[in-house]
Order: structure tokens, then C-alpha cells, then sequence
């Protein structure tokens, strides 16, 4: 798009600008002299009676310098968020419900302090579960409602109360819905990945799940992907979970990629601050859920509503149509 002269050009250039999900939290004409091109690469600055913002292509253009794309899995490469947040509900819900029929019976219901409602997936998984280990999941929520459980070991049955038992009763749950289901790739972010890989760009996938290589061999996404960090990697290196940074900086230094050279997809804003406090060099936050707000509030330099919307043509190299 090249901009021309005259008022109603400026006005309508404007107008795209303000609606982009992206600038809604930059929309404040004062603010465009001082907006950096490097965080915001789909911009460019002229000046003609003051700064003038237009658009360099559709699509926003991946920042120049950026080397590698590192993606959270679920929600953002695969849609198995749903697989897991089903799985979860069926979880809770048993051990809820079987919680309070045992505190009626005894004649202690109501005067536990512990909130036995059924789980709420648009409330308890992104507030409690999203983006966190398993165990670290389980203990979260458990926290969240007054309930006291031992931790347990990883070898616990999933008939086992504990937090590592409910963890594995979630896992098979979890396991069953992806055999029966199946994984389902986003086309957009299949897109990106593609011509990413075409322009020479490095590419990692992450999860704190430890069945990600399982969700990428049945999405049928695994040669996408130079690298792979999951669950059972990060426990087995001893790597904490988002929000730490650590599982991302490995995904990295597998791909010998400095952190400030590569940009992060994440569809959390536990992911979001985990690669803000890794000094990612540029961090996109996948809003799926109308989480933009929160995306932004840990950190996003940019939120959008599916991968494909960026262009893995480096700013700079998105030239203006002759």
C-alpha cells in the first residue's frame, strides 16, 4: 500500500491502524513519534505535517534481525488446548463431585472452606492451568479452591488423591480425547512455519506437556520444527515453568539462536512474561480467547488472532507495491 496526499487517505490509513487488535493500547496520536519500529514493524514513519503511521503489507512483518520463531504448542501450533481443558473438566468434576457426596455423608458439607463447584473451563483453565507443568496445574487450582492434598510422587495411580495422581488421571483422560480426536494443526500458523523455514529462519516448538512429540507426530507437524522442548525435557533438565523463562532459552540454545534474535508465539501470559524475562528480541501473543488485554499486560509487543497473520518476510523486506 503506498500512502498518498490529501486528508481522506491520512484518515482512512488511520482508521486500519486503530482497529488493529495490535495498537489498541497505542492509540493515543501523541504517542506515534515515539513508537519504536523495531516493536512495532508494520509501521513506518513520515512526516508530513506531523508523524504519519501507514501500512508496509497485509500482514506484520516479523522484525529484521529476528533469526528463529519459538511457539508454545497448545493453542498456538495445535488445537489440542480444548483436548486439554476437556480433559481437565472431566478430572475436576469426578473429584469434586466424589469430594462432596464424601463431606455430605459425614455431615461436613458447606463447613470445610473448600469450594467444591464444578469446574468453569472459561475460568479455571486460564487462570489456573494454562501454560503450567502438570503437577504444578493440579496444585494451582487445588490451592485456588481451599483444598489440601499430598503432593505424591510421578509414579502415583491416577485413582490415587494426591496432586501427582490427579495429574496422571488427567493425563489418561488427556490421552484417550487425543487418540479419539486426533490433533488438529492450525492453518496459520502451518503457513508461517513454512515460509519461515523457506526465508532461513530457525523454528522450536515447547510445552509443559509431556506428550508434545505425540501431538506433533498426530498433527503431522514434527518436520516444522528444528527443535522440541516438553515436559518430560524440562523435568528431566530440571527446568522450572512458565513463567520462567527456562524451557524458551533452551529451546534457543538448541537452535544456537541468542535469545534477543529470536521472537516468541504464545497464546498465555505466563508464556508472554517467560519470554519477556528471557530478553526475547520480539514477543507475539496468539489471542484465541479474548485474552489480548492480559497478553498485552504481561508484555506482548504485538497480540493477534492467529499466526498467520504475520508475514516471516523480515521488516524492511516488505516493500511498497510499485
Amino acid at each position: 500500500m503506498r500512502a498518498r496526499d490529501g486528508q481522506q487517505e491520512l484518515n482512512r490509513i488511520n482508521k486500519l491502524i486503530y482497529r488493529r487488535q495490535a495498537l489498541m493500547h497505542r492509540t493515543d496520536p501523541k504517542m506515534c513519534g515515539s513508537m519504536s519500529l523495531n516493536r512495532v514493524p508494520h509501521l513506518w514513519r513520515a512526516c508530513r505535517g506531523g508523524p504519519i503511521l501507514k501500512w508496509m503489507s497485509k500482514r506484520t512483518a516479523i522484525p529484521e534481525g529476528i533469526e528463529a520463531l519459538v511457539l508454545d504448542l497448545d493453542g498456538v501450533v495445535t488445537d489440542t488446548a480444548r483436548l486439554h481443558t476437556s480433559a481437565w473438566q472431566r478430572m475436576f468434576d469426578d473429584f469434586l463431585a466424589a469430594r462432596a457426596a464424601r463431606a455430605e455423608s459425614s455431615g461436613n458439607a458447606g463447613h470445610s472452606g473448600e469450594d467444591l463447584r464444578p469446574f468453569d473451563p472459561d475460568v479455571d483453565y486460564p487462570e489456573h492451568l494454562d501454560g503450567l507443568p502438570r503437577y504444578d496445574g493440579v496444585a494451582n487450582f487445588l490451592r485456588a479452591r481451599g483444598i489440601e492434598l499430598e503432593r505424591g510422587t510421578p509414579d502415583d495411580s491416577p485413582e490415587r488423591e494426591t496432586v501427582c495422581g490427579l495429574g496422571n488421571r488427567k493425563n489418561a483422560i488427556y490421552r484417550g480425547l487425543l487418540r479419539q480426536e486426533g490433533a488438529e494443526p492450525f492453518p496459520g500458523t502451518v503457513r508461517l512455519l513454512r515460509h519461515a523455514r523457506e526465508r532461513g529462519l530457525r523454528t522450536a516448538v515447547y510445552s509443559s506437556s509431556r506428550n508434545c512429540r505425540r501431538v506433533l507426530a498426530a498433527a503431522g507437524v514434527s518436520e516444522l520444527f528444528d527443535a522440541v522442548i516438553s515436559g518430560r525435557d524440562a523435568d528431566e533438565m530440571g527446568l522450572e515453568g512458565k513463567p520462567a523463562p527456562d524451557t524458551l532459552l533452551e529451546a534457543v540454545r538448541r537452535l544456537e539462536v541468542p535469545p534477543s534474535r529470536a521472537a516468541v508465539l504464545e497464546d498465555a501470559a505466563a508464556g508472554v512474561e517467560a519470554a519477556r524475562r528471557g530478553h526475547f528480541g520480539f514477543v507475539v501473543g496468539i489471542d484465541r480467547a479474548g485474552v489480548a488485554q492480559e497478553l498485552r499486560d504481561a508484555g506482548a509487543d504485538l497480540v493477534v488472532g492467529d499466526p498467520g497473520e504475520l508475514d516471516a518476510g523480515l521488516t524492511g523486506a516488505a516493500e511498497e507495491d510499485s
